[in-house]
């Protein structure tokens, strides 16, 4: 039984991947940064102890939020102006294979390389957790920890189609890599901080319809928002993330919609591109 060209490409991404190990090492930078934080994230206030669980998923997901949306971006990238400078793309259309299913079959390679990674290194801290340490409920930390890797691999993804679009409308990788950081600085820098200056500001036209509608516009704060309210553990202006009035998972359903969104977006770029 032959399988389809959507596996098959998704296959050679994978390959590709891991052949340039490029899988373990996002894998060590996620396994690195959740055990720093989880296990000696109170080395700065003089002592060692494991924060509550609702304040670790709420620090995770702070640093989080700028690594994965710029590693999803780098492992994309190059997705299509790599191989059009090689002169790969161009035959692989020649085979009978639509551009939808070009465009799926790397989404999906790229996504299970961005779930496997973010899994693995936020799995392990769970069990550790589980391991090492009797306070915490089993069935807390399981139920915790899988909704944050759900979210991060939502944010990943759609992330994943941001830097698709970056490479389509690129004609050379060294200007797709400053666009993907552009796009990483806009989404994840200037906009998330203007946000929070916006809820500490505490303006009178400001209203919770107003916070929603920020919120929905951009993945990196429906990530924080999705996390806040799950671990309960917003502070500050991060509690008005928190207190979003649409809940949790209406907050998953934004974020579905921006995936399919971006998809689209990506396929009727790659359609009107011209080899």
């Amino acid at each position: 039984m032959l399988m389809s060209p959507v596996y098959v490409i998704a296959k050679k991404e994978i390959q590709d991947s891991l052949r340039n190990r490029w899988v373990l090492f996002i894998s060590l930078i996620f396994l690195i940064l959740s055990l720093s934080v989880t296990f000696a994230g109170s080395a700065v206030a003089g002592h060692l102890a494991l924060p509550q669980l609702g304040a670790l998923i709420s620090s995770l997901s702070t640093i989080a939020v700028f690594i994965i949306p710029l590693a999803a971006m780098l492992v994309s990238y190059d997705a299509f102006v790599g191989e059009d400078e090689s002169g790969t793309l161009l035959l692989l259309l020649s085979y009978p294979i639509t551009r939808l299913q070009i465009l799926m079959g790397k989404l999906l390679g790229h996504s299970l390389i961005m779930s496997v990674t973010i899994g693995f290194a936020f799995g392990l801290t769970a069990l550790l957790l589980l391991a090492f340490n009797e306070d915490y409920e089993v069935v807390q930390i399981v139920s915790q920890f899988g909704q944050f890797i759900i979210s991060s691999i939502l944010l990943a993804v759609a992330f994943i189609l941001f830097g698709y679009i970056v490479s389509l409308k690129s004609a050379e990788k060294a200007k797709a890599v400053a666009s993907v950081l552009f796009v990483w600085f806009v989404f994840v820098l200037i906009y998330d901080l203007l946000l929070l200056t916006l809820l500490v500001a505490d303006l009178a036209f400001f209203n919770q319809y107003i916070i929603n509608v920020l919120i929905a516009l951009n993945p990196t704060d429906l990530y924080r928002a999705i996390n806040l309210i799950a671990s309960d553990a917003g502070k500050g202006s991060l509690a008005m993330l928190a207190s979003v009035a649409w809940g949790k998972w209406a907050l998953y359903a934004v974020m579905l919609l921006w995936i399919v969104l971006l998809a689209f977006i990506a396929n009727q770029i790659f359609k009107r591109r011209v080899l």
